[in-house]
């Protein structure tokens, strides 16, 4: 214990302790840091002439834990003298009788830092430096040894003095301190005096320990009988844990059984509207120009010679929103507990890339499953849409989407699809692909009854990995390195564009192929791929993915980041032989938003008061974005998107170009009128993102200016995690308009994006004294390049 206190403090301290018993165990060590050389410190500070023998006796015992660190007094002639000096001035002219007492150590410091100061006065002189300069006059004080009248005396290169201090320790025979043990500050150095031994409490021949043995509060040392309150308290505390777990678990069945019992997926055939002039309306659009032919079934069902026409789902209308419907041949439907769990499993099946499975109708003769509707029909049917032009961007996002919907797939309850192909791939209005036909395997109509001899049978097959061919009875639900074999030959029909399993100017039957599929052929026969027409990693990607032995076959979770590569390297991608390249920016700024609520709108506006809002809204903006050096790469339906720092680079620039027109915008917007709404105010969100990107004209027959890599879709994140009527920024975009010092921006906090974690985000307020727009001069060659036609 150490103190720095008083001597009456002391005294009380340890009377307390040894009240205590503290002294008997020696245990304990108590030190105190003298400031002041007191008069009794080396003769005997527990004695009070005040107190009774009794309490002074007690005092002795107490003092045998004490332990003082003080001031070590000099032994060299010249303190001798000083001392005397000193002494003999205090008593001539204050009348003070040192007595016994030592002189303060203060005094001698005092006199040794006017000694320093003279002798680096003197070098100052010496070497005919200014001596009002008292930087040099520091400098040769520090980092320096010389010659005191307490020995030598060290000064550190931070100017401290080296103290010597001295060891205390009280006599047990005499009830004297004296000193047993000196510490040198110049040498670091602690010495014991010659003959004289630290004492310690208790009869202890050596210090106690830092911990005693049973520690403080005595937890180190177990008891000999555990108390009964301890038993008690732990069987209490297991018996609760125990009973909370079982808990839960009971919770959660009783939860399970009754959703299960509840049969929230079930649906009344009366609930869906169907008609056949609504279903003519309601099929896919992907097609258009195009023979159309109604039908329930995929494409993959018809004859060869019908391919030319259109396939639509069947369709209706299921608490007001459209469903896409899928019959089921069944004449009785039993509701067993496999297939409840089954059907739970589809209903708790949330992904932006899985169809939506919203239920089932039961009841004989209306068997079916209704599900989410895409209106944009199936992969299969764009693809084989030679009026649907697919720049390679769009492709790669095609590919993502299957990719980043069978990873989720995977690693759910579900855990493969086992009928993979690109029928099962369909589009919704947003171009976004999502996985169907998934699970409730025992509602659909089983492959045995399929007539083996037709076209049709022999084709679906295609998308089949030869180890599942090659088994007599395989299960409905396939495997995952199945399902990763389908994803290849669905790549390359985006890629080739020549229908599933492409042979060049090999003409088999579907039959004929996959028949020499389940030969074990070396190489293993596999779709043409012309790797002088493609990109080199799509091709090693497809290989891979077809791969003979399924264990070289890579997992869906590989692939999200492999094909996220692809979509970002589009510089080697080659249109017929033809390279396209694109060019790298090291820091652009690129600005998102949408309409919140324009869903809601365009719901309640007739498609005509639709096209006449946009047109007015983005006249508006196309106005205000003029004055400002940025680039409007597209729109699409409510969505707005321009960049700042391409095609022209302008340094650091961009992110106030950017800033500023998301500002003017912003203005523009809250005083906006709609024509058939003025009432309604269009509440826009932005969101800003700084970063590198690589930018290039994609596609020969429609050339799109498109932008790719991470900065575009971080940008998007931005704007999607944004507020109504506020621009929402990125730390980066932050970091760079702090650069210019005129924009105001509010912290807004920690927000946890998709794919990005939690990112710091910031709120763009306004600029202070913001140029005015007649003093920006536009540049002519930026200008040029927006009035051509790309």
């Amino acid at each position: 214990i150490v103190m720095c206190a008083s001597p009456s403090s002391i005294r009380q301290i340890l009377l307390a302790a040894e009240e205590l018993g503290m002294q008997e165990t020696g245990e304990f060590v108590f030190f105190n840091v003298e400031l002041f050389t007191s008069k009794n410190s080396t003769q005997r500070p527990w004695y009070n002439e005040d107190d009774s023998p009794e309490i002074n006796g007690r005092a002795r015992r107490a003092y045998q834990s004490l332990l003082t660190v003080t001031d070590r007094v000099p032994d060299t002639p010249e303190y001798a003298e000083f001392s005397r000096e000193i002494k003999n001035i205090t008593r001539m002219k204050y009348g003070f009788n040192y007595g016994a007492e030592e002189v303060s150590a203060y005094a001698t410091a005092f006199h040794e830092a006017v000694l320093l100061y003279a002798l680096a006065l003197n070098e100052t002189l010496e070497e005919g430096d200014d001596i009002m300069n008292g930087r040099v006059i520091t400098q040769k004080m520090w980092n320096r040894t010389f010659e005191g009248i307490t020995g030598n005396v060290r000064i550190d290169d931070n100017g401290d003095r080296n103290v010597d201090f001295s060891l205390l320790d009280m006599d047990p025979d005499t009830g004297d301190f004296q000193v047993v043990a000196n510490y040198y500050g110049v040498t670091k150095q602690f010495e014991r005096v010659p003959g004289k031994k630290i004492h310690w409490a208790g009869g202890r021949e050596d210090p106690p320990p830092d911990i005693p043995p049973c520690g403080f509060d005595g937890t180190k040392c177990s008891n000999e009988k555990i108390p009964k309150y301890a038993i008690i308290s732990g069987l209490l505390s297991g018996f609760l844990i125990a009973l909370c777990i079982t808990s839960f678990f009971i919770y959660r069945r009783f939860k399970q059984e009754a959703e299960l019992v509840s049969m929230t997926w079930k649906i009344k055939w009366e609930e869906i509207t169907t008609s056949s002039s609504t279903n003519r309306y309601l099929g896919s659009r992907t097609s258009l120009g195009r023979n159309s032919l109604y039908s329930s079934c995929s494409e993959e069902t018809l004859a060869s010679g019908m391919k030319g026409k259109q396939v639509f789902t069947k369709t209706g209308y299921y608490k007001g929103v459209i469903v896409a419907i899928k019959p089921l041949v069944k004449t009785r439907i039993e509701i067993n507990r496999p297939l409840l769990l089954e059907l739970k499993r589809m209903k708790d099946l949330q992904n932006d890339h899985i169809v939506r499975f919203i239920g089932a109708c039961v009841d004989p003769p209306y068997c079916c499953l209704v599900t989410e509707y895409c209106p944009k029909g199936s992969l299969q049917d764009i693809l084989e849409n030679e009026e649907i032009k697919l720049d390679w961007m769009f492709r790669c996002s095609l590919l993502q989407d299957t990719v980043k919907g069978m990873a989720y797939l995977h690693n759910s309850d579900v855990r493969s699809h086992g009928n993979l192909k690109s029928s099962n791939c369909v589009v919704d209005s947003r171009f976004v692909l999502k996985i169907t036909d998934i699970g409730l395997h025992a509602l659909r109509t089983p492959e045995e009854n399929d007539n083996k001899e037709t076209y049709a049978y022999w084709r679906k097959k295609l998308w089949t990995a030869p180890e599942i061919l090659r088994m007599p009875d395989p299960t409905p639900e396939g495997t995952q390195k199945g399902d990763v074999y389908s994803f290849a030959i669905i790549a390359s029909e985006v890629v080739v564009r020549q229908g599933p399993f492409y042979l060049n100017e090999v003409d088999l039957s579907p039959k004929e192929i996959i028949e020499r599929v389940k030969e074990n052929r070396k190489p293993p026969f596999r779709p043409f791929l012309d790797e002088n027409l493609y990109d080199d990693e799509v091709i090693q990607m497809i290989k891979k993915c077809w791969a003979e032995d399924p264990m070289e076959r890579p997992d869906f979770h590989l692939l999200k980041s492999i094909v996220r590569r692809l979509s970002r390297s589009v510089a080697r991608q080659l249109i017929h032989g033809e390279a396209v390249t694109a060019e790298a920016y090291d820091s652009v700024s690129i600005y998102f938003s949408d309409i919140v609520g324009f869903t809601s709108i365009s719901a309640q506006s007739t498609p005509m008061e639709v096209i006449d809002l946009l047109n007015d809204l983005y006249t508006c903006f196309d106005s205000i974005i003029e004055n400002f050096d940025v680039y409007k790469v597209e729109t699409i339906g409510d969505a707005y998107m321009v960049v700042s720092g391409l095609p022209m680079k302008n340094g650091n620039i961009h992110a106030k170009e950017i800033a500023r027109m998301s500002l003017a915008l912003l203005n523009a917007v809250k005083t906006f009128k709609i024509r058939h709404r003025p009432d309604d105010q269009l509440k826009l969100r932005i969101g800003i993102h700084s970063g590198p990107c690589a930018a290039g004209v994609v596609g020969l027959k429609m050339p799109r200016y498109c932008l790719f890599g991470d900065t575009v879709n971080t940008a998007s994140r931005m704007e999607s995690n944004g507020q109504p009527l506020k621009i929402h920024v990125s730390p980066k975009t932050k970091e760079i308009l702090d650069l210019f010092g005129t924009f105001t921006l509010e912290l807004r906090g920690e927000v946890e994006m998709k794919g990005k974690g939690k990112i710091t985000t910031y709120w763009l307020v306004e600029e202070v004294s913001t140029p005015s727009v007649s003093n920006f001069t536009k540049d002519s060659s930026l200008t040029q390049l927006k009035e051509v036609n790309i």
